[in-house]
């Protein structure tokens, strides 16, 4: 039946792995992009389309597709209407693992286990906003309620991290970290690249007029970074072109971004190597794990682009070569014996073997020290999960796996967690019954519940 207790369980084994050894491991989520902020004032969601439908990209993305008005989606329509055009689509995502997703999030988190439609939608409209009004469903509540017991934000290195401090001197069920995301450090082209290094500038009291500078103040902001609580860096390569330089080329690219005169692409790609790997090494002396995060095609509608801004719904897959740059990158790094952990993303599931091989050259001295990053963005779906899962036992150790992550800026998003588990025990059931690993209630259910929480706990080394 449809979300009943054993649903996408299809085995007796996976049955026995989900229900005794994951369904009630604790949460790490070691990346998403939840608000530190929202999460310290603890605020009632208003409604559930503010809880639900607010920034939520994947949900746009459908409701376009099913011809629902701009004005409907991110536009200036009431709260109501716009719930009632995400309850009219939900009929239509059946297939796309958001029809899941949206029942479980209601029946978890609300009890509520009517269908959502056009019919039931004032009915669960008025029941869930009555429970959202409570103080146990506030936004910290939401995250204690689903066992969370780290949260990793997404932290450009000119925050002052205030909000992870002021979480910090309360008591709290969980803790929220910060994690380091320097895109707009290494983004030279990008139009607001200036504006932006004067916001560096203030942070650190020093001014930023040379390229030595730009990088010793960024060392300063991955000290304070790690000071308060930072264990992992996060890196959105969409594309990666590796070109190495000397230091003075280096500053002479510096300098002309600085004067605001254009760039040519050779020299956009000196600067972003030579940077990316000068902050490798940074990250290697502070033991932190670095994400990379490959092959977004972002903000492919111009005019949706110039009318709502990025992460609006309009990115799509690359497929530029990466097995070339990446190994240069990463070996640049090993030539000197500063490699970071590191967890290797990317958006285009034809990218996994090249990934998986590349990173099975550089393994050494820590468990699982370079892993393939699970299904991301596009990919965190139930094939593409299997996928990811499969391929990374195939050419790997699935065993050191450090799991999922929500990637979302959704209160409401672990139940994602559930959802991944059941598919992983669905996966090593499949293969119990085939007779490829023994049926081991002992052996496999070690490797669910390491999946589920322990490796996320042993390899980002949080206090």
């Amino acid at each position: 039946m449809f979300l009943d207790d054993n649903f996408l369980l299809t085995t007796p084994t996976a049955v026995r792995l989900f229900h005794d050894f994951a369904k009630e491991m604790p949460i790490i989520d070691y990346h998403c992009h939840l608000d530190p902020q929202e999460i310290y004032e603890d605020r009632a969601f208003a409604t559930i389309t503010e809880a639900w439908l607010a920034g939520d990209h994947y949900k746009w993305r459908l409701m376009r597709a099913n011809g629902i008005p701009e004005s409907q989606i991110t536009g200036d329509a009431s709260d109501y209407d716009k719930f009632l055009a995400w309850a009219k689509t939900v009929p239509k995502t059946i297939g796309n693992p958001l029809y899941a997703w949206t029942h479980l999030e209601l029946r978890r988190f609300f009890g509520i286990e009517e269908l959502l439609n056009e019919e039931t939608a004032p009915e669960i409209w008025q029941k869930v906003n009555e429970r959202l009004a409570l103080p146990a469903y506030s936004r910290r509540q939401l995250i204690a309620n689903s066992k969370v017991k780290i949260v990793c934000t997404t932290d450009d290195p000119v925050d002052d991290l205030r909000y992870h401090q002021l979480l910090k001197k309360e008591e709290s069920a969980f803790q929220v970290l910060p994690a380091f995301r320097p895109d707009k450090a290494l983004n030279i082209d990008a139009p607001e690249f200036t504006a932006w290094l004067k916001k560096l500038a203030d942070v650190a009291a020093q001014p930023i007029t040379n390229y030595p500078t730009l990088l010793s103040v960024l060392e300063k902001r991955i000290d304070f970074f790690h000071e308060n609580g930072c264990r992992l860096s996060d890196h959105a390569l969409d594309t990666l072109n590796y070109q190495a330089g000397s230091p003075a080329e280096v500053e002479q690219v510096f300098q002309k971004a600085l004067e605001q005169e254009p760039l040519t692409a050779s020299e956009i790609a000196l600067y972003r190597t030579e940077t990316l790997v000068a902050l490798i090494k940074c990250y290697h002396q502070k033991n932190w794990t670095m994400q990379l995060h490959l092959h977004a095609h972002r903000n492919n509608n111009q005019r949706m682009l110039n009318q709502l801004g990025p992460d609006s719904g309009y990115d799509s897959l690359n497929d530029l070569p990466i097995a070339t740059p990446l190994k240069e990158v990463l070996d640049r790094a090993e030539a000197s014996d500063q490699l970071p952990q590191t967890i290797l993303y990317s958006l285009n599931p034809q990218d996994y073997p090249v990934l998986l091989t590349l990173l099975g050259c550089y393994q050494k001295d820590t468990p699982g020290k370079l892993q393939l990053g699970s299904g991301w963005w596009f990919n965190d779906t139930r094939s593409g999960m299997r996928e990811q899962l499969s391929l990374f036992a195939e050419n790997s150790l699935l065993s050191h796996f450090v799991g999922m992550l929500t990637d979302s800026r959704s209160f409401l998003s672990y139940t994602r967690h559930e959802y991944f588990r059941r598919v992983l025990c669905e996966l090593m059931g499949e293969w119990a019954q085939r007779g490829e690993v023994p049926d081991d209630d002992q052996l496999l259910g070690q490797m669910v519940a390491d999946i589920a929480y322990n490796n996320a706990n042993r390899y980002f080394k949080f206090k």
